[in-house]
Parts: structure tokens; sequence; C-alpha cells
């Protein structure tokens, strides 16, 4: 979830080239059509709920992986009427007042980050989203590294405890700082306590949002009551069977937001969206434990 922004290095070339050709007038004819493709290209940037994608990781693997991502194409949404952002501090100041009028449903927001970090724009991110009209919640990027406990206290601090926000989520994605990743053991002792105290401060269990590795490698099999929130940007429909939210989008836009964000879908109506927060597996029709 917390990514940057990718260069456009395309439009950058294209620049440069339409430049060069307005200092050779023999060629203005190229010029005109390099800056008519620019335009194009601009404009397709601007067309919301159409991620490009990017390969995970680098390396080796890079390559293998893009090919992968290009040959599914772009999944298919339509069908999914709830739609949703993730967004951190990498999208700045946001606008609600704009966003609003976008067509979401929901957006969740990080809050923290391990033991210690707290992002700098919740507190308005949190706020502006209510103003706005939108369902909010908010996410932790968790640290394997960290104990599971000291996490869930900053978040506690940190994330008001509003009945009307979805269920807390925590991103649980392979942590950079640690040497190695733990044993599924080791991990499952320390998120126990971490989703102990965010289960007590605010009545639900949080949502996790896994990749398909994360998930296979600690909760698959494991007949937990998690909602899942799955990423996958590589297939036309998610790699997690029983999911609540799929992240299927790195790099859309929205207005009110500069720069791209992740896009989202609820699998569900807006009267199950509204049910999230409840463990109640009647209530939530079918998004309950797996």
């Amino acid at each position: 979830m917390t990514r940057s922004p990718a260069p456009l290095a395309l439009l950058a070339i294209l620049a440069a080239a339409a430049s060069f050709g307005q200092d050779f007038p023999a060629i203005d004819d190229v010029s005109g059509q390099l800056s008519g493709i620019r335009r194009q290209t601009l404009q397709l940037q601007a067309i919301p709920q159409v991620p490009v994608y990017r390969a995970m990781g680098s390396g080796s693997g890079a390559a293998a992986a893009e090919s992968a991502i290009d040959a599914a194409g772009t999944p298919d949404v339509t069908a999914y009427g709830v739609r949703g952002i993730d967004i951190s501090h990498y999208q700045h100041r946001v606008d609600w007042s704009v966003v609003k009028n976008d067509g979401l449903s929901f957006v969740y927001m990080k809050a923290t980050e391990g033991a210690e970090g707290v992002d700098e724009e919740f507190a308005a991110n949190w706020a502006g989203a209510k103003t706005a009209g939108l369902r909010r919640g908010a996410y932790h990027f968790y640290n394997f590294c960290k104990g599971g406990a000291a996490q869930a206290a900053l978040f506690v601090k940190t994330v008001p405890a509003d009945s009307g926000a979805l269920p807390p989520t925590v991103d649980l994605e392979d942590s950079g700082d640690c040497k190695a990743m733990p044993a599924k053991a080791a991990f499952r002792k320390s998120f126990a306590a971490f989703v102990t105290a965010v289960q007590a401060a605010y009545g639900t269990l949080p949502v996790i949002y896994v990749n398909s590795n994360i998930y296979a490698k600690y909760f698959e099999g494991e007949n937990d009551a998690y909602k899942v929130w799955v990423a996958d940007v590589k297939h036309a429909s998610p790699d997690v069977p029983g999911w609540t939210i799929w992240q299927y989008g790195w790099h859309g836009t929205v207005a009110g937001i500069a720069g791209e964000v992740d896009l989202d879908v609820f699998n569900g109506t807006p009267e199950m969206l509204a049910a999230l927060d409840s463990d109640d597996p009647v209530l939530v029709a079918g998004l309950g434990p797996r």
C-alpha cells in the first residue's frame, strides 16, 4: 500500500523529442506528431479506474513477472459496484471536496507503521473523508520484526474508535528491515497479540491485507475468521479465495488526488459494506469466517 508514484519516463522522452524538433524546422511535422502523441498519453493517464500494471520485485524475476502481467491484461471490475481507494502520505494533501464526487464508496488510509511510525497525513485524511461522506477505515503497516502488542498499542493510540468506521486493517507485506521473515509459528504468536488488542479496542477483528505469498505462508489452511483484502494486479480475478476487498490497480487516478492511487473494489453490496464491521457471518452474508 505504501508505494511512491512511478516516474513517467515515456513522457519525458516525448517531451525532449518535441523540444528537439522546435530547433529544426525541417522536422516540424514530426514534432507535431510527437506533441499529439504526448497529448493523447496525458489524456489516457487522466482516465480513472484504468490501472497501469507494474512487476513486483526486481532482478532476474522482474521480466517474467512483467510478462505475466501483460498477458493477464486489465481486470474487468465492472461487476463490482462498490469502489474504493487506499491512500497514505504518498498522496500528500487530498482535496476531499472533489474526491467525494468521483463515484467512490470507501477509503482506507494509513495510520501507523511498526511500533513508532505515524502517517503524517492521517489526521487530515481521517477528518476529510468524514466530511466528504465516505466510509473510512484505517490501516497499520505491520513490521514482522517487531512485537505485535507494541504495534497494536500505537495503532489504538492513533486511530479513534469511531462506530461508523470500517474495520481496522493490518497491511502484511514483506518487512524490508527484517534480515529474514519469521517462521509461521513465531509470526502467529506475535500477530495474535496484535489482534487481541485491536479487537478489544474496536470490537471487531481486523481485516488482513495480503498478497498470495503472505497468505500461503502464514494463513492458508488455518480456518481463521479474518476477512481478506487481497492485493493482486496480475490476474483477471484475485488469486486468494474468499476475498472481501480486491486491490486490483496501483496506478489509478482520482479527482482531487495528485498523482497515482491504489484502486479497490468490495465484493458485495453497499449494505454488506455497511455491515463489514460485524463479525456475524449472517449479517455479512458470505463474508464471514472462511
